[in-house]
């Protein structure tokens, strides 16, 4: 393949669009690779296109290595099977929904599970036909409210789904390992550093996943590891260490103080400290019972409901992880305290919530015979040894508390956490069974009986890995694609006119002849000068300048990560190039 950049499609920037928010997104644009094309939307220009091109054909080459077979699934879909697993109205605001002529409602598909469990339905009767695991390659959709980042998080995205069906849980967990193999493959072929981290299942369901997460520091996803041991989670999902529970009678009775201008924690502690509230000294913010009032809408709901969620004062809640626990519900921050005047805001304890009707959910650090400072539900008033288990009964528990670097590690305990930030580039699901109960897929077992197949889910941005990519290969000069990655093997450079194009292009057709990927810069309207910028901020992994040693029977070869540079002699340069690709290429695989 040879490309001209006299007749390609590419457009260099010399400045950063005023809406490029992360590096990726920035030299993306610069470089010629994407165009935006409505919010959220972006046109793939050529070099892009083959970018994704060569990504999807690493994905596609090691799925098949594990006995995955491509499929193509519509985008556009009809309403009912999504009504049918609950996840029309799960996925509220963020499905794309549509009416044909005839009035039937559609969407525009945001993933795939119910048309693979449907095919799977139609397709298959007998065990014999299991296990079998179905893929694609297909454009997304999902109405993200504030798309952001370019192709990072946008309404229209190339992803690749698969969907395993087996006949039991351990051919389910066989499965979920070989693609958690591949995965580690894909992602190590495409110069990915990545970590995989225990995640939570979402509107997807099921029992187990986890996330592959690219690290970078603009990454929308917070993620942690342990200084000990090898655990790692996404935020979302990590689990707090319990304290040991006490006897609720053995605790001190409730005293109610008076607290005046105490809103805050901060405020509080202070006048505890001071007045030796309780007979006791030292008293810290983690020792006093923080009320949190949140609205929650459940799918379809008209109206949302009040929930109060307590956790120790020197926390704050993290509305993404309240919202992972709570999901398909969606949490909001509470702000109609005047319709509400039986809330004392800045005063509000866990005693009088049941009676108020009010969902009441803490934080697992607030076990049954703990003691607490907090509201008295009156106006400036304060109460000590509010106990669990005595004094109040929550609804339940709930992972709703900010994380921190040092908290101690829920997998070993005697390690911290260190906090770390990352795109998700690829999630896996042990799914179960929710999709195939929803269609009634079964088939006839061994035994002459129906057995009903659970399903696994595995998916892959690819779009989003060009940007993860780009975040993690780049300098202060442009775009350093790997060589797995790159939409060219070779850049060369004109530096001059006449013999020295010649020459170029007589390189070029060489290299393109012995299968290479060759981009030419034969402009002859642009200086040197421009074609050196261009091509490092193209970020082709070799350049090969056609100068003023032509003359001599020399060209400069130039590496773009590294900055290696060598003077050359033309004879023998194709066949030398022509070997280091295919040495990479060889490795590669």
């Amino acid at each position: 393949m040879l490309l001209r950049m006299s007749t390609l499609l590419l457009r260099t920037l010399r400045e950063d669009p005023a809406d490029a928010e992360v590096p990726s997104h920035r030299l993306l644009l610069r470089a010629g690779y994407i165009r935006r094309a409505a919010p959220g939307g972006y046109t793939w220009l050529p070099l892009g296109k083959l970018v994704l091109d060569r990504i999807t054909e690493v994905v596609r080459t090691e799925l098949t290595a594990i006995g995955d077979q491509e499929v193509h699934f519509p985008a556009l879909l009809p309403a009912e099977p999504y009504r049918t697993s609950g996840r029309w109205t799960e996925y509220g605001d963020l499905l794309f929904t549509l009416a044909d002529r005839r009035g039937a409602e559609h969407l525009l598909a945001p993933t795939h599970e119910e048309m693979a469990a449907l095919l799977v339905k139609d397709l298959f009767t007998s065990y014999r036909d299991f296990p079998v695991t179905l893929f694609q390659v297909q454009t997304k959709f999902r109405d993200e409210a504030r798309p952001r980042a370019g192709v990072l998080r946008g309404r229209e995205f190339l992803m690749k789904d698969a969907y395993s069906f087996d006949l039991d849980e351990a051919g389910l967990r066989d499965a979920y390992a070989r693609h958690r193999v591949a995965y580690q493959r894909i992602f190590d072929r495409l110069g990915l550093e990545h970590t995989v981290v225990h995640a939570m299942s979402g509107a997807m369901g099921g029992s187990a996943s986890e996330e592959f997460l690219a690290t970078t520091p603009v990454g929308e996803d917070t993620f942690v590891g342990c200084t000990t041991c090898d655990y790692a989670a996404n935020t979302e999902a990590v689990v707090t260490r319990v304290p040991a529970a006490g006897d609720p009678a053995a605790q001190p009775a409730v005293e109610v103080h008076d607290t005046p201008e105490t809103p805050t924690i901060a405020s509080l502690v202070e006048l505890a400290n001071a007045r030796r509230l309780g007979g006791r000294d030292g008293w810290t913010a983690a020792d006093t019972l923080k009320n949190v009032v949140l609205t929650v809408r459940q799918p379809g709901a008209e109206r949302a409901e009040l929930l109060v969620v307590g956790l120790p004062g020197d926390r704050e809640v993290d509305l993404k992880r309240l919202g992972a626990a709570l999901e398909p519900a969606q949490a909001a921050v509470f702000d109609e305290w005047a319709a509400h005047p039986e809330l004392v805001r800045g005063y509000i304890g866990p005693q009088v919530l049941d009676k108020l009707g009010i969902r009441y959910l803490v934080d697992p650090r607030v076990v049954p015979g703990s003691a607490w400072l907090t509201g008295a539900n009156e106006p400036g008033r304060h109460a000590t040894g509010v106990v669990c288990g005595r004094d109040f009964t929550p609804d339940g528990t709930v992972e709703a508390a900010e994380v921190r670097a040092g908290d101690p590690c829920p997998a070993c305990g005697g390690g911290e956490l260190t906090i770390r930030r990352g795109i998700e580039i690829g999630h896996i699901f042990q799914l179960g069974r929710r999709y195939t109960d929803a269609f009634a897929v079964d088939v006839l077992g061994p035994a002459g009986k129906p057995v009903r197949p659970t399903m696994g889910c595995y998916g892959i941005g690819i779009s989003r890995a060009v940007a993860a990519i780009a975040e993690q290969h780049h300098d202060d000069r442009g775009l350093v694609w790997p060589a797995a990655v790159a939409p060219c093997d070779v850049h060369l450079v004109v530096a001059g006119k006449g013999p020295q194009l010649d020459a170029a292009l007589e390189l070029g057709g060489r290299l393109a002849a012995a299968g290479l990927r060759v981009l030419v810069d034969d402009r002859t309207h642009v200086s040197a000068g421009v074609k050196f910028t261009d091509a490092e901020l193209i970020g082709i992994p070799r350049a090969v300048v056609v100068g003023r040693r032509l003359t001599e029977g020399y060209v400069e070869l130039r590496e773009r990560a590294g900055d290696g540079r060598a003077e050359l002699p033309v004879e023998g340069l194709v066949e030398r190039i022509v070997d280091e690709v295919r040495r990479e290429r060889a490795n590669l695989v």
